[in-house]
């Protein structure tokens, strides 16, 4: 492979202390390198680009018809033109908060625990059932989640709508918690249990994030640690989590993209309701991707045009997450050398 010389020119007599210029030769297989580079990077941003395009004049006629409405309208009934997004974007971010929440500390005691605690014989066993989890179809969580995992959750369910009513957002309307018999049906289907079932779901991606930022914390600075009398949750504490702290947040953004676009196993969950449901706990929730699903084999011409402006408005929402992830990652510590 062509090398890269470095060719140094001396700075004129009348100079002074002007710096030293470097000139960079660089060789055909560097400039080979950085052409494909460049190619994937623009080819990535025309994607993006020609998918919000086709979602923007797919959704036009939608958009003129309802305005800046189409945000505040709960009701979906776009053959009457009356429809937005007001209470379907309102399920997605809870569904999203609840998934990101639970699978948060799972993922992160889980990455530490494989990478700082876990014996090295059986390291590789458990990324490797960490990656199977990650690998699993949605529609396999989803079926999980409505035969076994809804049924065994609503007891946890009813003790938290009992104990923490006063929270506004886990009351639930029409409960009767003195009553041991009364029925369960308030709380199936709810926006709580479609957030656990998303939480498996993104864990192992978030996990695996973390675990390869954890591993590449500077060693130097581990033994310092050590060396200073450090516990092995003190070197953790001091070096690890700050070292990885980027990795957290990508990790984070990137399980929050994914539950904020999560289908099948929501859809398989959920009892769909087009008002705001504020309370996780209760009966009916719904999303955008749901919301798509549910409609899309049945919907007119301009239905399909409303569709796409419900698409359009998650693929918006997904970018500004994900952009203001990257943001704070580039503020991050992740990535920095030991002092030497």
């Amino acid at each position: 492979m062509a090398s890269t010389q470095v060719v140094s020119r001396i700075p004129e007599a009348d100079g002074g202390d002007a710096p030293r210029r470097l000139k960079v030769a660089k060789g055909m297989g560097d400039r080979v390198f950085r052409g494909q580079l460049t190619a994937a990077g623009i080819a990535v941003l025309a994607v993006m680009a020609a998918v919000g395009l086709f979602l923007l004049l797919r959704a036009g006629q939608a958009l003129r018809v309802q305005g800046w409405g189409f945000l505040t309208t709960e009701e979906w009934q776009p053959d009457a033109q009356n429809f937005g997004i007001a209470a379907v974007l309102t399920g997605t971010v809870l569904i999203a908060g609840v998934a990101v929440v639970v699978s948060l500390p799972l993922a992160v005691g889980t990455a530490l625990f494989i990478s700082e605690v876990a014996p090295r014989r059986i390291r590789r066993t458990l990324v490797a059932m960490v990656d199977l989890m990650a690998a699993v179809p949605s529609v396999v969580y989803g079926l999980w989640g409505l035969f076994f995992f809804q049924g065994h959750v609503i007891g946890l369910s009813r003790w938290l709508s009992t104990w923490f009513h006063w929270v506004p957002f886990l009351k639930v309307d029409g409960a009767e918690p003195g009553d041991p018999l009364a029925s369960a049906s308030v709380y199936t289907a709810s926006t709580f249990i479609a957030g656990i079932v998303v939480a498996m779901m993104v864990a192992p991606i978030m996990c695996s994030v973390m675990r390869e930022v954890f591993t590449q914390a500077p060693a130097g600075e581990r033994e310092g640690a050590f060396a200073l009398g450090s516990t092995r949750w003190g070197m953790i504490r001091s070096v690890v989590l700050p070292y990885g702290l980027g990795g957290m947040i990508g990790g984070t953004m990137l399980g929050l993209g994914r539950a904020l676009g999560e289908t099948i196993a929501v859809y398989l969950i959920i009892s769909p309701v087009f008002t705001i449901q504020p309370h996780i706990l209760q009966t009916g929730a719904n999303s955008v991707s749901s919301l798509i699903a549910l409609h899309y084999g049945d919907a007119s011409e301009f239905g399909m045009s409303a569709l796409m402006a419900a698409g359009l408005a998650l693929f918006l929402l997904t970018l500004v997450v994900n952009f203001t992830a990257s943001s704070i990652v580039a503020r991050s510590r992740s990535g920095a050398q030991s002092e030497g």
